[in-house]
């Protein structure tokens, strides 16, 4: 199973927040295809390959084996033996939390300090995720249309949150660039019909899920950066960015002259509007001329979790308190949103501090258990669509924020077996995700970690650590 990114290593920010869980990957833009499943390589010790403990995929409920549930659960004292062991380093003392969560019924085996709420770092967005399949009908699509504008030669193009547009054609088979402008702009022209002379004045309508441009909280020296685009509800696969290009500062702009470039090379002369109309609605009723669809929010969340895009899941939260008819202009609106979802499906918040969805900002807090408990959630199907993000998490070694983790000879055996969210900031660094033991049992865990030293060789270590940590889980029957 391959991924088709492109890997970028480890990066302290000098001056700002260091935030290393972003720099995992950076993907190439227009190249990034959900693969198809492997099975699981085999585990050291496990009579044969075993699969993941939830759907892939194109799988169906089916196709889940019996074997997991057959087999038999590790105990506490097998668990607590194996990882404490497996994190041995002294830096971690004290500063680390762990549960691990029974894959079949969801109920907790084992827990190091799962009550104590710790920097959650990007394993945040799990929480986000939770919020965005609890609203939005994760099989529906964003759509974004040119209507007819007030005057006769007036056109609007409505934006409704897809920032993976292509500046050229549709790639239906991919979840960047999915819609095209170039196909738009076919769609407008053979609406216009012969009438197409003169020039026609195009202006965006951004009036959906408006909201601050980056969240308060980010660290003035991340903004800008590849990893902190602006949060906009419109733009280009190609503005992306990665570690040594930077992304768009004007997403929004660069759509527009981008289908105005299209509109012109069909014979149409287009002159743009003003920024100032921008924010204005189009006509009520107006007539639409073209549409283009993005990939499911189910791909475009699978998408975000496996590159941890800050800007995206902070896009497709935003969307989520919309379509929740809450504001989205507010600062906190982000944050409580989140929260108030986790409350309904009845996660434990207790010492929960959310200020953002990707979990970039300094000061958030989050128990293990909370994380754990969002996990549960996708095992035992209580939240349609929620059991698919949680299968789709990146596969250790081998795919997005894990492609080069659990390489080396304490973690490479198991590779290919773990999925998991990463999170990596100088505060904090953290896994959360599914697992099959050497027995063939399903499993949840959640490492967090804080408190080491916020140096290169620090991140470096505590992410070694975690991966030793699931890494053991994964090779122990611990019964």
């Amino acid at each position: 199973m391959a991924a088709s990114v492109v890997a970028a290593g480890l990066v302290v920010v000098v001056g700002g927040y260091v935030a290393a869980d972003v720099y995992d990957v950076a993907p190439g833009i227009l190249t990034l295809d959900r693969p198809e499943p492997l099975p699981t390589p085999t585990v050291s010790g496990s009579p044969s390959p075993v699969r993941l403990p939830l759907p892939g995929p194109g799988d169906d409920d089916a196709s889940l084996t019996a074997t997991g549930e057959a087999a038999a659960a590790p105990s506490a004292a097998g668990l607590e033996k194996a990882l404490t062991s497996a994190s041995s380093d002294s830096d971690l003392d004290d500063a680390l939390g762990i549960v691990v969560g029974d894959g079949v019924t969801g109920e907790e085996l084992w827990a190091l300090d799962g009550g104590v709420a710790r920097v959650p770092a990007s394993t945040l967005k799990l929480l986000s995720a939770l919020a965005v399949a609890d609203t939005l009908d994760l099989d529906d699509r964003m759509t974004t249309t040119v209507v007819a504008g007030a005057g006769p030669r007036d056109l609007v193009l409505v934006a409704r949150g897809d920032v993976l547009l292509s500046p050229t054609r549709s790639r239906e088979d991919e979840v960047l660039g999915h819609a095209g402008l170039a196909d738009l702009a076919d769609e407008v022209v053979a609406a216009l019909g012969p009438a197409t002379k003169g020039t026609y004045r195009l202006r965006l309508d951004l009036s959906y899920a408006p909201g601050p441009r980056y969240p308060s909280t980010w660290q003035q020296a991340d903004r800008g950066r590849f990893y902190a685009r602006p949060v906009v509800m419109t733009g280009l696969a190609t503005q992306l960015g990665d570690e040594g290009r930077p992304p768009a500062v004007q997403p929004e702009r660069e759509v527009a002259e981008a289908f105005a470039a299209r509109l012109e090379k069909r014979g149409l002369q287009v002159r743009l509007r003003p920024e100032s109309t921008w924010s204005e609605p189009a006509p009520e009723g107006a007539e639409e001329l073209g549409a283009v669809e993005s990939a499911t929010y189910t791909e475009v969340l699978d998408f975000t979790l496996d590159t941890s895009d800050n800007a995206l899941i902070e896009n497709l939260v935003r969307q989520s308190v919309a379509a929740a008819g809450e504001k989205t202009t507010s600062r906190k609106a982000v944050g409580r949103y989140i929260r108030s979802r986790l409350e309904a499906t009845d996660i434990p918040t207790r010492g929960l501090v959310v200020k953002d969805a990707s979990g970039l900002s300094p000061g958030q807090r989050a128990m293990p258990r909370t994380i754990a408990a969002v996990l549960e959630v996708a095992v035992t199907d209580t939240l349609p669509g929620f059991r698919q993000v949680v299968a789709n998490l990146p596969v250790s070694g081998l795919e997005g924020t894990l492609s080069e983790r659990f390489d080396d000879d304490a973690t490479k055996g198991v590779a290919g077996v773990p999925r998991a969210k990463t999170g990596t900031l100088g505060a904090g660094s953290g896994l959360a995700g599914i697992t099959v033991d050497s027995a063939g049992r399903p499993l949840t865990f959640v490492v967090l970690v804080d408190g080491f030293p916020a140096t290169y060789d620090g991140i470096t270590r505590a992410r070694e650590s975690l991966d030793r940590i699931v890494a053991a889980l994964t090779r122990c029957g611990c019964r």
